[in-house]
C-alpha cells in the first residue's frame, strides 16, 4: 500500500526532519534522566525506579490472598506512576479520579487502536459503524488528554521549580526557541503528542512484558526455582540493584525468553520506504508501508527450536553468559528501534528481580491460566489470578 503524504505529530508516528529532531531531543532527555551505563545520573534513575518497585511490592504483600489476586491493577499503578514521573514530573494517589481515567483510557486505547489497525490498509472501513465508533472513541481519548497535559503544563509552569522530567525539559527548549523566534518543531501540538507517546509507550510495553514474565515462572515453577536460587547464591541477604543485573544470568534469560516468546507488539510498528527498493523477488516502491511481522521472526523454528515452548535456557550461552541470538528483536531494529530500550531493560529488571526476590509465585489452584492472550496493538494477558507468597 502507497503511504500517504501527511503531517504527523510526536515519535512515533513522525517521519522525516520532524522525526530526526525529535528523537535527538529525546534521546538527549534520557541521558540527562540517567538512561547511560554508570554515574551519578544512572544512581539517581535506579532511585526513582525503586521508590516505585518498593511500593508496588508492599501493595501486592498487603493485598495478597491464598485464592489470589490479579495484579495488574497493582503493577499498571507503580509502573504507570513511575512513567507519570520521568514524563510529566509528577505522581498520583491509587484512587485519583483522574489517574483513574487515565489508566482506563490508556487500557481501552491499546484495545481500540488494535482493532482499527485494518483501517491502515483498507480506509473505507472507516464508514462502518464498528470502526466509526473506535475512531471517534479514540479522537475523543486524544482530546481529552491533551486537555489534560495543558494543565499539568500550566501546573509546571506555575511552580517555577526545577523537575527532571521530559515535560520540563520540552517546555524549556520550547520557550528558548519561541523566544529566540525560532521554534522549529517544538509546538504545543508536538507537545501534547510527545507527551502521549512516550507515556504511553513507555508504560504499556514494559507492563505487558512484566505480566507475561509473572505468569510464565507462577507456571513454570522450576524455572522461577532456578532463578531465586541463584538470587540467594549471588546476593546472599542484600537486595538486588542495576550493578547485580549483569551477573543474574537466570532472570536475564527468562526475561528474554518473554520478549521473544509473547513478543509485546506481535506484528510490529508500521514502517515506511524511503526508496524505490527489493525484498526478495518483490519491488517496493518509495513510499510504501512495510510492517515487521515481529511474531514470525520470534517463533520460527529456522531459528529457535521449540520456538513455541518457554525455555530460558535458550538465551544463555555455553560459557555461562547471555547470549543475544541475530533473531532476537525485541526492541525492533535499524534507526528507529526502539529509543528508551536501555530505560525499558532497567526498569523490567528491577521490577521483575525484586518481586521475584520477595515473593513465590503461583497460580490458584482451582485456576486455568490462558497463556494465549489478547491482540490489540499490543499483545496482553487475559485476566488472571496469581498467588502471592512471601518468601521472608
Amino acid at each position: 500500500m502507497r503511504a500517504r503524504e501527511r503531517r504527523t505529530n510526536g515519535l512515533i508516528c513522525a517521519e522525516g526532519d520532524l522525526w530526526k529532531d525529535q528523537r535527538r531531543f529525546v534521546a538527549g532527555c534520557l541521558k540527562n534522566l540517567g538512561m547511560v551505563k554508570f554515574g551519578t545520573r544512572r544512581d539517581k534513575m535506579e532511585e526513582r525506579i525503586l521508590a516505585t518497585v518498593n511500593e508496588c511490592i508492599s501493595k501486592l504483600r498487603s493485598r495478597a490472598t491464598v485464592d489470589g489476586i490479579d495484579p495488574l491493577e497493582t503493577l499498571h499503578h507503580c509502573m504507570g506512576n513511575l512513567m507519570n514521573d520521568l514524563v510529566f514530573g509528577k505522581v498520583y494517589q491509587e484512587d485519583d479520579e483522574v489517574w483513574r481515567w487515565l489508566r482506563h483510557l490508556q487500557e481501552e486505547g491499546v484495545k481500540h487502536i488494535g482493532v482499527a489497525g485494518p483501517l491502515n490498509f483498507l480506509p473505507f472501513l472507516r464508514f462502518l459503524p464498528r470502526y466509526g465508533k473506535v475512531m471517534e472513541s479514540l479522537i475523543d481519548g486524544k482530546l481529552k488528554s491533551h486537555r489534560l497535559y495543558e494543565t499539568i503544563i500550566d501546573e509546571h509552569r506555575a511552580r517555577r521549580e526545577k523537575v527532571d522530567s521530559f515535560l520540563a525539559a520540552f517546555d524549556e527548549e520550547m520557550r528558548n526557541r519561541t523566544d529566540a523566534g525560532n521554534a522549529g518543531y517544538f509546538t504545543r501540538p508536538q507537545f501534547y503528542h510527545l507527551l502521549a507517546d512516550l507515556f504511553g509507550a513507555g508504560v504499556d510495553t514494559t507492563l505487558t512484558t512484566l505480566r507475561w514474565l509473572l505468569l510464565f515462572v507462577a507456571v513454570h515453577p522450576d524455572e522461577q526455582k532456578k532463578i531465586q536460587d541463584e538470587m540467594s547464591e549471588l546476593l546472599g541477604q542484600r537486595q538486588p540493584g542495576l550493578t547485580d543485573r549483569p551477573a543474574l544470568i537466570r532472570l536475564e534469560a527468562a526475561i528474554s525468553e518473554i520478549q521473544r516468546l509473547r513478543s509485546v507488539t506481535p506484528v510490529g510498528i508500521p514502517h515506511g520506504t524511503t526508496q524505490d527498493t527489493q525484498i526478495g523477488d518483490y519491488d517496493v516502491p518509495k513510499g510504501t508501508m512495510v510492517i515487521p511481522l515481529q511474531w514470525a521472526i520470534h517463533t520460527d523454528p529456522s531459528y529457535w527450536h521449540e520456538p513455541l515452548r518457554f525455555k530460558p535456557e535458550r538465551f544463555i550461552a555455553q560459557d555461562g553468559s547471555i547470549a543475544r541470538p541475530e533473531a532476537f528483536l525485541p526492541f525492533q531494529a535499524g534507526k528507529r528501534m526502539c529509543v528508551g530500550d536501555e530505560l525499558a531493560r532497567m526498569i523490567l529488571y528491577l521490577f521483575a528481580a525484586k518481586i521475584l526476590r520477595s515473593f513465590v509465585i503461583s497460580a490458584p489452584s482451582d485456576a486455568c491460566i490462558d497463556l494465549d492472550g489478547e491482540c490489540g496493538i499490543t499483545l496482553v494477558p487475559k485476566p488472571h489470578r496469581l498467588v502471592f507468597t512471601s518468601r521472608e
